[in-house]
């Protein structure tokens, strides 16, 4: 049965493709408000599963509860406008728009605008105001008006969480957002995603354990398709299955 507080639900989620399994009987469940990572090994089928929560894959089997409502299936943009944000592994920008045209793009769909001819979207000064915080929020003000081609592989990275944050959305999944980051620029996006999600649900795939247990409340192990352990960090810093199959001695 639903909790109370549970903005999530991942119930016996199976996906396969054409006949190889790669997800398989997968549960757990967020609360609302968590910080929750997935971690386990390459392969294992995370990326898969962040795919089926966000609609661009439908499960085989199995059902994707959001607020206690079935959206299995449903395709991203009908879960976007329901509350599901989500960034990707490589970045997925708008390389030659300016930052600030990025982040507006997100703001102007999130408040039902689209591009018009006859209307200049400087004038819109709500949308650009609220654009404006978020490039705040990023600490890419300085950097504004240059193209998104310029900017630091680091600074691409904020970009696209400052994109997932402007449609607004209560569960925010980011899938890897450190990788390929030097440690300073790990810190200043641990410390940066910290302030963006707060008093929102977060799911985070990361493969960096400082990361890890730097943000989760909880953490969920995929291993071969299947939920290994769920818990909280210390529960899965000290799961001898968890140490055995992923971790090893890292955690130490």
């Amino acid at each position: 049965m639903k909790q109370p507080n549970d903005i999530l639900q991942i119930k016996n989620i199976c996906k396969d493709f054409s006949g190889l399994e790669i997800l398989i009987g997968v549960d757990f469940s967020v609360r609302d408000g968590e910080r929750h990572a997935m971690i386990g090994p390459n392969g294992a089928g995370k990326t898969t599963l962040f795919n089926i929560i966000t609609g661009k894959f439908k499960p085989s089997s199995g059902s994707v509860l959001l607020k206690g409502e079935d959206v299995s299936g449903k395709p991203p943009h009908i879960l976007n406008r329901l509350g599901v944000s989500r960034s990707f592994q490589i970045t997925n920008l708008f390389q030659e728009m300016s930052v600030f045209d990025n982040i507006r793009a997100g703001v102007r769909c999130h408040n039902g605008l689209r591009y018009n001819f006859f209307k200049r979207p400087d004038k819109a000064t709500g949308i650009n105001r609220r654009t404006g915080e978020i490039l705040d929020q990023m600490g890419l003000t300085d950097v504004m008006n240059s193209p998104v081609s310029s900017l630091s592989y680091g600074r691409q990275r904020a970009l696209e969480i400052g994109i997932t944050i402007s449609t607004d959305p209560e569960l925010i999944l980011l899938d890897e957002p450190t990788a390929g980051m030097t440690r300073e620029e790990t810190a200043e996006t641990i410390e940066m995603i910290e302030k963006v999600t707060r008093d929102r649900t977060l799911i985070i795939i990361e493969h960096d354990m400082d990361v890890v247990f730097s943000l989760a409340d909880s953490i969920s192990v995929l291993h071969y398709g299947r939920i290994l352990a769920s818990g909280t960090p210390d529960e899965i810093r000290n799961d001898q299955r968890v140490k055995d199959a992923y971790l090893g001695e890292e955690i130490e």
